[in-house]
């Protein structure tokens, strides 16, 4: 009997993950905004008032991709600099790996770093895992000034926002112009490698 609750658990479990799949293939075709419960109802073969027993609204359709798409955007990054000396080395692989990430989950990406759906805001919960790529970036920051390659402005506020800006830029210009392009063909994808040099033309080091 004691199975039973875990069957159940588990059943649950990957139907939200379905519903968040098939979520995503709407959100493809339509338009990030586009999300209609409606549709996913169809697809999955149940009336729409059944998704309401997963998922209250549309907006926690939203909130749960969005969580699950800062996740696997921080163990992208967190994976690519692993294996790297600390400082600029680990912060251009980890940049690449998550622009690599961007480029092949742009429908998600979308949703964790522009704002397509007028409303939606992500709770708490689900903003965690953005918070912790903030701070992973802010670790590569601050072992790079310590190896003597940034200016310790690096690591300030406005410093780690330009960082942000700066990758931020440059997907967003390769998704608006060439969103089928490659990471290496794309005109602007090919610029994340030489992102380090640019912070530290802004953030030289103390001579």
């Amino acid at each position: 009997m004691t199975d039973i609750p875990d069957r159940r658990a588990r059943r649950r479990a990957e139907t939200l993950e379905e519903i968040m799949d098939i979520s995503l293939q709407v959100m493809s075709e339509q338009g990030v905004a586009g999300l209609s419960l409606s549709a996913v109802a169809r697809r999955l073969g149940v009336r729409p008032p059944s998704l309401y027993k997963y998922f209250p609204s549309r907006n926690a359709v939203y909130d749960a991709l969005f969580r699950r798409g800062q996740q696997a955007y921080l163990e992208a990054v967190r994976q690519g600099a692993a294996g790297h000396e600390p400082g600029m080395a680990a912060m251009a692989a980890s940049l690449e790996a998550g622009a690599r990430w961007v480029m092949a989950n742009q429908t998600l990406a979308q949703l964790l770093f522009w704002r397509p759906v007028p409303g939606f805001v992500p709770s708490p919960q689900a903003y965690e895992p953005a918070l912790a790529v903030h701070a992973h970036f802010a670790e590569l920051t601050r072992a790079a000034i310590d190896r003597g390659e940034l200016h310790p402005d690096a690591a300030s506020e406005e410093g780690l926002a330009l960082g942000s800006a700066l990758i931020a830029g440059l997907l967003s210009q390769q998704l608006a112009n060439e969103p089928a392009a490659s990471y290496e063909q794309g005109r602007f994808t090919r610029w994340v490698a030489r992102l380090p040099a640019v912070l530290a033309a802004v953030y030289p080091p103390r001579r």
